[in-house]
Order: structure tokens, then sequence, then C-alpha cells
């Protein structure tokens, strides 16, 4: 997914000090939001004039508005390595479900990963060849998770509007070549929301479960976990839903000296008891 970009024309002061190098990002920072009542009801349709976004503490005019209503992109990445077999059926007839839920003009891709990403088949609205790739799936070799998680997400950074990945992992990552904190920091540097279901050997490792806890929260989405095969369908149905209710917010990305994490608060004007889910921040280019 390819991150909407701008053309900037940037003036600098002459008056600064020689050791700062000020940067002008030209990229538009996206911030996936979904806006619930005081009951726990999705709030649609809402004005663009109702949504304050503050960039390290400072507001930030909106280059780009979409609501709840706008298409938008979903791509599945699916563990199938060899422990999955048991869970595989029940996998496929939850995502196979998930897609029959898209609307027309919604796309999806599917993905899996054992030792390495692998494309199952690129973004399409022909949801017949996405269920037909999610069957193909088979159950085989180690788990690269967080390697696949990484290469996945900066794929999907360039790609224009609303976008999200779904990722089931049934185990802990065994055979990534980056290590567990430099790939999850290119995935929240890439921005996806990356909602994250761990479900067998995976939910005995604390470990898995904090940094997919924290990957999901950083990047505006939710982490959840299957204690049985029959929790399976729920969650993908709670995430489809989710995916349809969101909204999606970009702004010009403020002129950085520095790399460092930049905090992001989004709040809703007149919304009074309610609940607001966005990612908490990113890292400049």
């Amino acid at each position: 997914m390819k991150m909407l970009m701008v053309a900037v024309l940037a003036c600098l002061p002459l008056t600064f000090a020689q050791d700062a190098v000020f940067r002008v990002d030209s990229r538009l920072v996206e911030v996936y939001a979904t806006i619930r009542d005081q009951n726990g009801r999705y709030l649609d349709d809402l004005p663009r004039d109702r949504f304050l976004v503050k960039d390290n503490g400072e507001v930030q005019p909106l280059a780009v508005f979409e609501s709840n209503a706008e298409k938008f992109s979903c791509a599945v990445l699916l563990d199938t390595t060899g422990s999955m077999a048991a869970a595989l059926p029940v996998v496929k007839n939850s995502v196979i479900h998930m897609i029959d839920e898209l609307r027309d003009e919604d796309s999806v891709a599917i993905y899996s990963f054992s030792t390495g990403l692998n494309q199952l088949v690129d973004f399409t609205i022909d949801k017949a060849a996405a269920k037909q790739a999610v069957l193909r799936t088979r159950a085989a070799g180690a788990t690269a998770l967080f390697d696949a998680v990484s290469e996945l997400a900066r794929d999907l950074s360039p790609r224009p509007g609303k976008k999200a990945m779904v990722v089931f992992t049934d185990g802990d990552d065994n055979a990534s070549v980056l290590n567990v904190k430099a790939a999850v920091q290119r995935a929240k540097k890439a921005g996806v929301p990356v909602y994250a279901i761990a479900e067998g050997d995976a939910l005995k490792s604390r470990g898995l479960l904090t940094e997919l806890k924290d990957l999901a929260e950083m990047t505006g989405a939710q982490s959840y976990q299957a204690h049985t095969t029959k929790e399976i369908a729920g969650i993908f149905e709670a995430i489809t839903g989710d995916l349809q209710h969101t909204y999606m917010l970009a702004y010009q990305a403020p002129p950085s000296s520095d790399r460092r994490w930049r905090t992001i608060e989004l709040t809703i004007t007149g919304l009074k008891g309610g609940k607001v889910r966005s990612k908490e921040g990113y890292l400049p280019e």
C-alpha cells in the first residue's frame, strides 16, 4: 500500500544553530481511527470538522479525510507452519467468511508465511479468487513471523487509501533474520494497522503476546487471543466489523530535526463518554 505523497516547498530560516539539521518530511502521516459511543456502538458518518489531530502536541490541518463508508484494502497474513495443521481448516473457513462479509468495492490480498513471506493472491475485488487462494494453503515449515510482518507492512505502506493487515499465528518466531525489536520497529514505521491473532503455542509466549499487543495498539489496531479454535471465527468477524467502521485521516508530517518517536493525539469534538482508538505515534522518515 503506497503512502500518499505530496510535493512540499519549504523555506527554512537562515538563523539556526550550525549543528541543527532540519528535514522536511514530504510524506503524509496516515491515522486510522474507530470511534465508539458510551455504549460501545460504532459512531459512523462523523464529519471531517469534528476530528482534531495533534502531532507532538501541535494541531495539524488535515490533508486527507476518508470516512468509514470509503472502500479499504485488507491483507490477510496466515501462518502456514507445520504446527498449523490442526487449526488451519478452521482458520481457512473463518477467512473465507471474512471475505464474504467484505463489501463489493473492498479489496483483499492473501499472504502466507513459514520461513518466508508468500503472496498467494494480490489485492483483488474478485472474492472467489481470494477464497481459492485461502483454500490452497498448506501447513509446513518453521516460523519467521516478524520477518513476514515487517516485509508485508513495508510493501503495503505506499498503497493509497485505507488499508490494514490481519495476521494469524499459532507459534512463536523461530526463524526470522531480523530480531523482534527491529521487525516490530519497521512495522510501526510503515504505519499500517496490524490486527494480530494468537492461538495455540503462541499463547505460551508472554514475550510474543506483548510484542503483538504493542504492535497492534501502536498502529491503531487490536490484538486477540484465541484460546480455543471455536473462538477464531468470532475474532475474524470482529475484525471485519472494525475495518468497516474505520476512518482514515492524513496530515503533512511536520519538519523534524531527528528521527525520534512523535506522538499523535486524536480527539473528537463533542464526544462525551465515548472511546477513540487510533495509532499513538510514528517514526519520521
